[in-house]
C-alpha cells in the first residue's frame, strides 16, 4: 500500500499505540516524532519536559526535528508519520490525517502509568508541555495546534477501548478510496521555516 498517514494529538492520546497498529496492519513504516524527540533529550541529559522548555530558548531543537518529519512526509509514500504536528508538517502530501485526543485527566493517568509517576505530576508536566509547545508552534510556523479542521478524522480515544479505536482507524484507512475523494481540507498559512 502506498499511503502516507499522519497521526497527531496531545501527549497521552494514544498516538504511538495507534500509529504503530496502523503501520503493522497496513505494512507501512512507522516514524515517531516523539521517539526522536525523547532520544534527543536523553542524549543531552534532559527529561522530555525539561527539553521542551529548553526548546523555548533554542528553536533549532524543534526546527531540526520538524524539518526531518517534513522531509519524510514529502519524500515517502508508505509511512505512518506520528507527531503532534504530523498533519501540519505533511500538509497536502498526506493521504489521511488523523487527530487523536482524550480528556486531560485520562491522558495524565495514561502518562502516569506509562512513566511510573504520580498522576498529579504527570498532569502538571503535561499542561506545562502543552503550553510550551502551543506557544512555539504558533511562533515558529504560524500553526494553531487547536485548529483541527485540517484533519480527516478526529477521535476521542477515551470513549472506546484500544481494540475498538484501532478497528475504527483501520476501517477508515481500509475503506478510503481516492477515486471518490472530493477533496481534503487545505493546509494553508504554515511557514515551513526550518
Amino acid at each position: 500500500m502506498d499511503m502516507l498517514l499522519t497521526v497527531s494529538g496531545p501527549p497521552g492520546s494514544g498516538k504511538s499505540t495507534n500509529a504503530a497498529a496502523l503501520a503493522e496492519a497496513f505494512e507501512l513504516d512507522h516514524v515517531s516524532g516523539g521517539d526522536i524527540f525523547r532520544e534527543l533529550a536523553a542524549e543531552r541529559g534532559y527529561s522530555p519536559v525539561a527539553f521542551n522548555e529548553l526548546a523555548e530558548d533554542d528553536d533549532q531543537i524543534d526546527r531540526d526535528l520538524d524539518a526531518r518529519l517534513r522531509e519524510i512526509a514529502v519524500e515517502d509514500d508508505d509511512v505512518v508519520l506520528e507527531s503532534r504536528l504530523a498533519g501540519w508538517l505533511a500538509g497536502d502530501h498526506a493521504d489521511l490525517k488523523i487527530w487523536l485526543d482524550a480528556p486531560l485527566a485520562v491522558r495524565a493517568d495514561r502518562i502516569a502509568d506509562r512513566e511510573e509517576k504520580p498522576t498529579a505530576v504527570a498532569r502538571e508536566e503535561t499542561e506545562r508541555r502543552e503550553q510550551s509547545e502551543r506557544k512555539r508552534y504558533q511562533e515558529y510556523y504560524n500553526i494553531d495546534i487547536a485548529e483541527l479542521s485540517i484533519y480527516d478524522l478526529t477521535y476521542n480515544t477515551a470513549r472506546w477501548g484500544p481494540e475498538a479505536v484501532q478497528t475504527v482507524l483501520a476501517t477508515a484507512v481500509e475503506t478510503y478510496d481516492p477515486a471518490i475523494d472530493e477533496g481534503k481540507m487545505p493546509v494553508e498559512g504554515v511557514a515551513y521555516d526550518f
